[in-house]
């Protein structure tokens, strides 16, 4: 077999874990299991995102009672992770492989040095031969600082560990330029930058999961823009992991091709840092057009017109033009009073430096 890649995270959504009554579905994750301790036994590195633990939780409680939502997630995936990575521990333990369990939150992603550490520690996992299996921590998340599912944890993960590839299975075959239902309708099977696919995209969400089609292609774009390929593809499928993985199988799936340069390390965590961003730099319309152009700049304090909220230096803001808009983030040069001083003057330091900027 020739593989297309040797880095790969693989994303594993609740409704391919899970069936009709909301039990999990264990033979679907041996086939999955299989598949992955294959691969990993011919040098192929994985990373493992995993959902399905809140619904796993849910179907063992079996609770009638009414229950605060919040309430329920922390319930439902306290006693549903245990169950899901004991699974998961059992059945790669029949293939002599090791896993590590992983649980992170939006948090751990704002500051670079949390993000580092979470690297290093998968890093640490892979370097050994250990497969992580990375998960939201439900039962200490609050929802305003939630992952809006795992599809956007898994983008986040397989940009953080510069995997060559980012799968993410569902229970359908890919995206449809029609209602899935409909007979007439076929997948995209491939999206370029720039192609808009938009009057395609089911909004509705999973039965058991937090998200949609939606999120899916949104977080894809961002990766393949990363230099990521991301495949959506179906779960239940015979052999999916395989199939893609083989050069010579044209499996039926929707593939976001990797575009771009290959792009910095601080670059990536910065282009996840948008929702952590602590105040805004507005700029004029001429500096958003050269923003915007083909040639790489940094933000001037000349072309800024507004400070908006208290930062320090080093942290995370937003970049606005001149009709409200979020022209990107990065990383800020000075503190929010120090910048103010300098607006619009001639001849400075950068507000924010190119290579600590990332545009949308």
């Amino acid at each position: 077999m020739s593989f297309r890649f040797r880095k790969i995270a693989v994303k594993i959504g609740s409704n391919v874990l899970t069936r009709g009554d909301g039990t999990l579905d264990v033979t679907r994750m041996s086939a999955l299991v299989d598949q992955i301790a294959w691969l990993h036994k011919k040098g192929v590195e994985v990373v493992l995102i995993s959902s399905g633990a809140v619904a796993s939780g849910r179907s063992i409680m079996g609770i009638s009672r009414k229950m605060d939502v919040v309430d329920q997630r922390q319930l439902f995936s306290a006693v549903g992770q245990a169950k899901l990575i004991n699974h998961y521990w059992d059945l790669f333990r029949d293939h002599g492989i090791t896993v590590g369990q992983v649980l992170t939150m939006k948090e751990n992603f704002a500051s670079r040095r949390h993000y580092l550490n979470q690297r290093n520690c998968m890093r640490v996992m892979l370097d050994n031969h250990v497969i992580p299996i990375v998960n939201e921590n439900d039962t200490v998340s609050v929802s305003e600082l939630m992952f809006t599912d795992n599809d956007e944890l898994s983008g986040l993960i397989a940009s953080m560990m510069d995997m060559e590839a980012l799968i993410i299975l569902s229970n359908i075959d890919g995206i449809f330029n029609g209602s899935p239902s409909n007979p007439a309708s076929s997948v995209i099977r491939e999206v370029r930058k720039g192609q808009d696919i938009s009057d395609f995209i089911q909004t509705s969400k999973s039965t058991f999961g937090r998200g949609g089609m939606e999120t899916k292609t949104s977080i894809a774009r961002k990766i393949a823009d990363e230099g990521v390929d991301v495949y959506i593809a179906n779960g239940k499928a015979e052999n999916i992991l395989l199939r893609l993985l083989d050069k010579n199988d044209d499996v039926v799936c929707t593939r976001f091709a990797a575009v771009g340069d290959e792009v910095s390390s601080v670059k990536k965590w910065i282009a996840h840092s948008e929702g952590f961003a602590k105040g805004e730099i507005h700029v004029n319309e001429n500096a958003a057009k050269v923003l915007a152009g083909d040639t790489v700049v940094s933000l001037l304090p000349v072309g800024a017109t507004k400070i908006m909220g208290e930062f320090e230096k080093d942290d995370i803001v937003k970049i606005i033009d001149p009709e409200g808009n979020v022209l990107g983030v990065g990383k800020a040069q000075y503190d929010s009073k120090k910048a103010a001083e300098l607006l619009g003057r001639k001849n400075q330091k950068p507000l924010i430096h190119y290579d600590y900027m990332y545009l949308e």
